[in-house]
């Protein structure tokens, strides 16, 4: 569905953080990206939403990504990041529908049948569960409920890929759970995937079936997450026993 065959990618003149990276995600696949802080998680992600310079090729069923209109890699990847800064005060339906731009003819365009448009952002903002928020302004909400809305805005998106960058970082626990099991049923669709950036390594292990684990921008696993998240390669990664501090922090709960 998706591939990146060697990949290099850097910021300016910076020495590139990502090298000679190269990986596949399939349909249905929850593939995560893991790797400590500076590894260049986030930057394979912003070479995907073609947001970086990068050389290399990323292709989309066979497709070179590059040579793709905006508006229609908009079809085909959907981007929520950590964080979602709003300082307007448009309400959760006004920006849920924002989503809609790319199955319009123009942004302006009222191109959609009325019926059919209302029907998308109602599944989304239901999937979601902002039922009752729709004319909520989003200046009055919740960190968890905000990252739920731009959910809701990629979802109506209904992008083939849904790529999330560490998307609940920050949130508490009821709002993180609540999240990746809509993510996780959205990868189980027809013709869907998802490519995470993931900082916590029990949801990664959790929800993750294909992963890749990287160090100073190159790969040092790639394949089945639990093959991927080995004691070994963890320990390689994040110069420490990983496996060791999970295991004494979940005797806690025993």
């Amino acid at each position: 569905m998706l591939e990146i065959k060697k990949l290099y990618a850097g910021y300016g003149k910076e020495e590139n953080i990502i090298k000679d990276l190269n990986f596949k995600v399939n349909e249905n696949d929850f593939f995560i990206i893991l790797g400590p802080n500076g590894a260049g998680k986030t930057t394979i992600l912003k070479s995907i939403s073609q947001n970086i310079d990068y050389t290399g090729e990323i292709l989309f069923n066979n497709q070179n990504i590059k040579h793709i209109s905006t508006k229609d890699r908009a079809k085909i990847i959907g981007v929520l990041l950590q964080r979602n800064y709003v300082t307007y005060s448009y309400t959760v339906r006004e920006i849920v529908e924002l989503g809609l731009y790319s199955k319009s003819y123009g942004f302006f365009e009222k191109s959609l049948d009325k019926d059919y448009k209302e029907e998308l952002i109602y599944n989304a903002i239901l999937e979601t569960g902002l039922s009752g928020y729709e004319n909520r302004s989003v200046l009055t909400l919740s960190g968890g409920e905000i990252q739920r809305v731009f959910l809701a805005q990629v979802l109506v998106q209904d992008p083939d890929i849904l790529v999330l960058d560490e998307p609940t970082n920050h949130l508490d626990y009821p709002y993180q759970e609540k999240i990746f099991e809509i993510v996780d049923n959205f990868r189980k669709k027809d013709n869907k995937s998802v490519i995470a950036v993931i900082h916590d390594l029990k949801i990664a292990r959790y929800y993750g079936d294909k992963a890749i684990l990287l160090k100073d921008g190159k790969t040092i696993g790639y394949g089945d997450i639990e093959d991927v998240m080995s004691k070994d390669l963890l320990k390689k990664a994040y110069d420490m026993d990983i496996h060791n501090f999970m295991n004494r922090l979940n005797k806690k709960w025993e």
